[in-house]
């Protein structure tokens, strides 16, 4: 097994890696961003609102003052109830409501409002689901749709007892709108009420095997490249160094290594270029897999 073959392997290991982890869709980047996003308090991102747009994590306590109840009485800022119907392996949204009132996230005294409108694929909690067929709510799917077709009912809610992690762009409020946090940059506003563990574990539903393949291609792939491109450099440098000393293999090579060639004693350049070479490879091989995985929460 020649360096080339290992590299092909690790570049192949990779990129499955890489493939597995976006076939999550949206919940990929956004579990990305939640191991990654720096976070500050509230009163520091109330101040950043006032500067260039910064993407950051918050947390705090949810607070409203017009809650409303659901069946159990709980006080919600939130409810987002989605009808899916079952298409293959996947689950199809055909119907979504969702009702919301405005609402803050507290640290001590202060506060900063959270622009629910903007929380899409963010919204991070965990569902109430109810499974059935299409004909529970035959007035809730497209016409022509199958009576035996599977179909669920997914709810996700908000309430004002609960604390919560939300990550956006802090900007200032204009006219009745206050100070918030909303999506900017690029990026969308994420809201769980979460810890990031149980968060992840709710992002991967669906394909709990997924990460650890996606896990084991990324760690066989980032060792593969980089024993394949280390062995390439050695056998480059070995070989040019054997090239450079004709006199030494005329004679049978050196004499400190037993006739195998001068190899890299008395090379002192050829060996520190393959240090440099074997560090770029490393920082390259983290760079990567930081990239890929979405990095250390700071």
């Amino acid at each position: 097994m020649g360096p080339l073959l290992l590299i092909v392997l690790g570049v192949a290991a990779l990129g499955v890696g890489t493939l597995v982890l976006r076939s999550f869709g949206p919940r990929f980047r956004v579990g990305r961003l939640l191991a990654a996003t720096p976070s500050v308090t509230v009163a520091e991102a109330i101040d950043l609102a006032s500067g260039p747009a910064r993407y950051v994590a918050i947390r705090g306590r949810i607070d409203a003052e017009d809650e409303f109840e659901d069946d159990a009485h709980r006080p919600l800022v939130l409810r987002r109830a989605r009808i899916q119907l079952r298409t293959g392996s996947d689950w199809v949204t055909v119907d979504a409501h969702t009702t919301a009132v405005a609402f803050d996230v507290r640290e001590g005294l202060d506060a900063i409002a959270i622009d629910h409108n903007a929380l899409d694929a963010g919204l991070v909690v965990v569902p109430r689901e109810s499974v059935g067929t299409a004909a529970d709510a035959p007035d809730r799917v497209p016409p022509g749709t199958s009576p035996e077709v599977p179909m669920r009912l997914v709810v996700e809610q908000v309430s004002s007892v609960e604390h919560a992690v939300v990550l956006g762009v802090p900007v200032l409020g204009s006219g009745d709108l206050p100070t918030r946090m909303t999506a900017g940059l690029g990026r969308p506003l994420i809201l769980t009420t979460l810890e990031p563990a149980e968060a992840m574990r709710i992002l991967a539903a669906g394909g709990p095997r997924r990460p650890l393949v996606a896990a084991m291609a990324l760690g066989i792939g980032l060792v593969s490249l980089t024993i394949g491109i280390v062995w390439a450099v050695l056998s480059i440098t070995t070989l040019t160094a054997i090239a450079a000393s004709p006199a030494a293999s005329a004679a049978g090579g050196d004499p400190r290594s037993s006739g195998q060639g001068p190899g890299l004693v008395g090379e002192p350049l050829a060996a520190v270029a393959l240090v440099v070479a074997i560090g770029l490879v490393a920082a390259v091989a983290t760079f990567g897999y930081v990239r890929l995985t979405g990095g250390r929460r700071q």
